[in-house]
């Protein structure tokens, strides 16, 4: 079965970093691009960051360009998220998900693109 499981979540302060982790089963992850999603309480789940299957292309929301950096590692079939600088307003149950070649380009902008959700891991940035 598809899997995506997140990890590398938890408590930080503002100012620090965490890496997060996707490890995908069950799909042709290599081909597929990946993107980093987020949902604060009373929002909408909205694009962070998602990457092309060679890497080649990647993209970023403006408010955490600079300070996010998103790789993959096909071999282990992981996505990884490298969070810096993290401020109180990156607070948020962070998802995983894959998104077909076709639709590629739509990843960051249009959740509807995603086929396969991870389960969803809290990142909270207090003092």
């Amino acid at each position: 079965q598809v899997q995506l499981v997140e990890s590398g979540g938890g408590l930080v302060q503002p100012g620090g970093s965490l890496r997060l982790s996707c490890v995908a089963s069950g799909f042709n992850f290599n081909v597929y691009y990946v993107g980093w999603y987020r949902q604060a309480p009373g929002k909408e789940r909205e694009g962070v960051s998602c990457i092309s299957g060679t890497s080649i292309n990647t993209y970023y929301q403006d408010s955490v360009k600079g300070r996010f950096t998103i790789y993959r590692d096909n071999e282990e079939k992981t996505v990884y998220l490298e969070m810096s600088r993290l401020k109180p307003e990156d607070t948020a149950v962070y998802y995983c998900g894959a998104v077909r070649p076709l639709y590629g380009s739509r990843c960051l902008r249009d959740k509807r693109a995603v086929d396969y959700w991870g389960q969803g891991i809290q990142v909270t940035v207090s003092s």
